[in-house]
């Protein structure tokens, strides 16, 4: 063998008994080697998010394991144990269950993404000439014909989102006595892919709409302007305009939340430390679910991406 050769082997080797010691240090580091488990659902920016959170736990030496779980039902899992960290849940959709299973003392609020959610019904901005008197939504008794289909005729149409959502659109509807059959798409693709083609034909359509998302960027056109939430709209009949109904309101606006199971900062320090320092804002994860959704790429592409891009900042998070 060549100096040469005799040089570049042994660069090599103690290449990688340094990568060996390193895996090894990184390791040791960790508290437990067990699988941290985080729920996957059925939404682009959550699986974004999510992998984004398991790649860098990954980088710190944890092993992680994704779980794919209904968005509500996912909170009988983190009481018990049987699952640990929940990266999405929308002050919107899911803030009742969070606060019923933080009560418990078995889960615990790791605190804001750093996102902002909108949840709401919403219309193109064309409709506007078909419904005067949008977006307050008093105006759609006066044309639930202008935003029917063949199937919901003369009743307007309503495409909600799938129905593990929640999100209680079928009791808005009946508590403020809307002529408008609630229908819910069966996924997160069909939902946008309905809004799609309507748009493209300008034909009628009203649906749930969120943001961080890049519909409302990428489409023109408004949110419903229901009377503002309040927890006594979801809680108290007699309170708002149907005095025996509840959810006689829109929805409510606010942070997107982190939660875990409770024993997760015991098992894990390293990693319950690092999820509370996440943070990303609407306007990259509207950029990220847009990659997925509209260019073609796949999640786990965007999230390398972001992970190359951002390795000061995710490095932050876990030291």
């Amino acid at each position: 063998m060549s100096i040469r050769k005799m040089k570049v082997a042994g660069t090599l080797a103690t290449m990688a008994v340094t990568a060996a010691l390193s895996l090894n240090i990184a390791q040791a580091d960790v508290e437990s080697k067990d699988p941290i488990k985080l729920t996957l659902h059925d939404w682009t920016g959550q699986l974004v998010t999510t992998q984004i959170m398991g790649e860098v736990l990954k980088k710190a030496g944890y092993n992680i394991e994704y779980v794919q779980a209904d968005y509500i039902a996912q909170f009988a899992g983190l009481k018990t144990g049987d699952l640990h960290v929940a990266m999405e849940i929308w002050e919107t959709t899911g803030r009742d269950a969070m606060d019923e299973a933080t009560k418990t003392g078995k889960v615990e609020n790791l605190g804001e993404t750093g996102m902002n959610a909108i949840e709401e019904w919403w219309y193109p901005e064309y409709m506007k000439e078909k419904c005067p008197g949008l977006p307050n939504w008093e105006a759609l008794n006066k044309c639930g014909e202008a935003f029917s289909t063949p199937e919901t005729s003369p009743k307007g149409r309503y495409l909600g989102g799938p129905v593990t959502w929640g999100g209680f659109d079928d009791e808005r509807a009946e508590a403020l006595g809307l002529d408008f059959e609630v229908v819910h798409a069966g996924t997160d693709a069909a939902l946008f892919a309905e809004l799609e083609s309507a748009y493209q034909r300008k034909a009628p359509i009203l649906l749930w709409v969120y943001a961080p998302h890049w519909a409302p960027v990428k489409y023109a056109g408004e949110w419903v302007e229901f009377p503002k939430y309040t927890s006594e709209c979801y809680n108290d009949p007699a309170w708002g305009s149907n005095k025996d109904e509840k959810y006689d309101c829109g929805k409510p606006r606010g942070p997107i939340w982190k939660v875990a199971w409770a024993g997760l900062k015991d098992k894990w320090a390293g990693a319950h430390k690092a999820i509370g320092k996440f943070n990303v804002d609407n306007e990259e994860m509207g950029a990220m679910v847009a990659a997925v959704d509209l260019d073609g790429k796949k999640v786990e592409e965007v999230v390398a991406d972001w992970v190359a891009k951002n390795e000061s900042r995710w490095k932050a998070w876990i030291n």
